[in-house]
């Protein structure tokens, strides 16, 4: 299991999978290297020899790239993070296969009202540069949140999510071009 997110994340990066390609990915890909430890200290915690040892890199790249992704959110195959810096991610969250998410940008909880919980993110969801999402909200499937987005409500697949306040436009392609070497 652990084998096969590893090798569907360095796919989305590269587009193809390969031993060799996944050590040049680790030397030269900060995005693949963070999701490679992220994926290694949820499989194993703390508790063994490679959990403690993935541990410190893991806790290591969280300071040096400005990422906060605990490892208990439940993260599909294929999770590619192009640009590093300033994201931050809930620990209750969910996030779906085939997503990107681009630097400054927050995934939260909120504590109180309607909204009390954090989002769930489907599959194939494109989330660009300094864009917000909070609260229980569920992102639909194939959906673009566009840069300096702030999403507190439910947005349905096939969808372009624009602006602050956030304005919904359906589209059928609202990925292509973004996501690309799906798994």
């Amino acid at each position: 299991m652990i084998r096969e997110l590893i090798y569907s994340d360095l796919y989305r990066y590269i587009g193809k999978r390969s031993f060799y390609l996944l050590i040049k990915s680790l030397k030269n890909s900060p995005g693949f290297r963070y999701t490679f430890f992220l994926r290694i200290q949820a499989h194993f915690g703390r508790r063994s020899f490679i959990g403690f040892f993935s541990y410190l890199f893991y806790r290591k790249y969280c300071f040096k790239y400005q990422i906060q992704i605990p490892p208990t959110v439940k993260i599909g195959k294929g999770f590619m993070m192009p640009h590093f810096g300033g994201i931050v991610v809930n620990s209750k969250s969910v996030i779906g296969n085939n997503c990107n998410i681009l630097q400054n940008v927050t995934i939260g909880r909120t504590n109180r009202g309607r909204l009390n919980g954090a989002p769930v993110i489907g599959n194939q969801v494109y989330i660009g540069p300094g864009a917000v999402i909070v609260g229980k909200v569920l992102i639909g499937d194939n959906v673009l949140i566009a840069p300096n987005s702030y999403v507190n409500f439910d947005v349905p697949k096939n969808s372009i999510v624009l602006g602050n306040p956030a304005k919904i436009l359906p589209n059928d392609n609202a990925v292509m071009g973004y996501i690309s070497n799906v798994v």
